[in-house]
């Protein structure tokens, strides 16, 4: 179940848990709920938690926190990962607009918050969740060397950048993955250049929304969507696969090694995703997922 993100990078689970729907944004469970889910989730050998400062309105890390400080699980058995950089207007938050920041102070006082939150003296991974037009690549090397050297954070990687954005940054600092929205329904990262660049530097993708979010499998008045969606649930039932499995087994087959970061609160859909880890298919039953998705053949 784990994996390296990079030569030198750490070790997650092949299956990342995100939490972001399980507070406020989502299924708002209480402290032991979390605590079971955590515990379910790394029974299964999920073990990597992706968190971002940001979600709950900056209150989901804080009930993250509160229930893991009761568990008696060690620390080494997990890994954290946060993002930070998106200022967001709420009640935790006076900022007078949605915007983002990546300044050495604004990066390491949100780490600083991260951690108290979590109540961990270290994260696995931070990303910056957002690039912003006015981000300094040699200002965010200064800051990952300090959070580095303070033993705060022992990697860092980015999330929604282009490849360009990743070149810029990894000539400073290198970096261990890009988190971005991949999945069968939306595949630009596959033609755009961004999973190339993880080829080329050996970093592993994550993809959030690995399933195409709630659009897969909610009714739809957009005739071009539901003839997509007819046309991926013939390729399904031909293998007998449900849509979650096509669209996980999609991601899973790329040579980039993709983790996808699923966020569902529900453990049998964890192990659903956990059993197709071992599931081989074919390129051309790629290929053929491929021309369901675009609905035409390829060139």
């Amino acid at each position: 179940m784990k994996v390296k993100l990079s030569s030198t990078g750490p070790e997650m689970s092949r299956i990342v848990a995100g939490v972001m729907t399980w507070g406020d944004w989502g299924a708002k469970m209480n402290t032991s709920q979390i605590q079971k889910q955590i515990e379910e989730c790394i029974d299964l050998g999920v073990t990597t938690f992706d968190h971002a400062d940001i979600y709950g309105g900056y209150t989901t890390e804080r009930d993250f926190g509160n229930a893991w400080k009761d568990m008696s699980i060690d620390r080494s058995d997990i890994q954290l990962i946060s993002k930070c950089g998106i200022k967001y207007p709420c009640d935790e938050r006076d900022y007078n607009i949605k915007s983002y920041q990546t300044t050495y102070n604004y990066i390491t006082w949100s780490v600083e918050q991260s951690l108290k939150h979590l109540n961990t003296e270290y994260l696995d991974l931070l990303l910056i969740h957002r690039p912003s037009p006015l981000m300094d690549p040699q200002v965010l090397a200064k800051t990952f060397e300090y959070l580095r050297k303070e033993g705060k954070v022992k990697h860092f990687g980015v999330s929604n950048f282009t490849s360009s954005q990743v070149r810029m940054i990894q000539k400073y600092t290198p970096l261990v993955t890009n988190q971005v929205e991949i999945s069968v329904l939306n595949r630009s990262t596959m033609t755009d250049g961004t999973l190339d660049q993880c080829l080329e530097y050996g970093i592993r993708p994550m993809s959030w929304s690995p399933l195409g979010g709630s659009k897969m499998f909610t009714p739809s008045d957009q005739y071009e969507f539901v003839a997509q969606r007819g046309r991926l649930k013939a390729v399904a039932d031909k293998y007998d696969w449900g849509l979650d499995e096509l669209a996980l087994i999609f991601l899973l087959h790329h040579p980039a090694g993709i983790l996808p970061v699923l966020g569902t609160t529900k453990v049998d859909r964890l192990k659903k995703s956990i059993a197709l880890l071992d599931k081989q298919i074919s390129d051309e039953q790629w290929f053929e997922i491929w021309t369901a998705a675009t609905g035409e053949n390829v060139a």
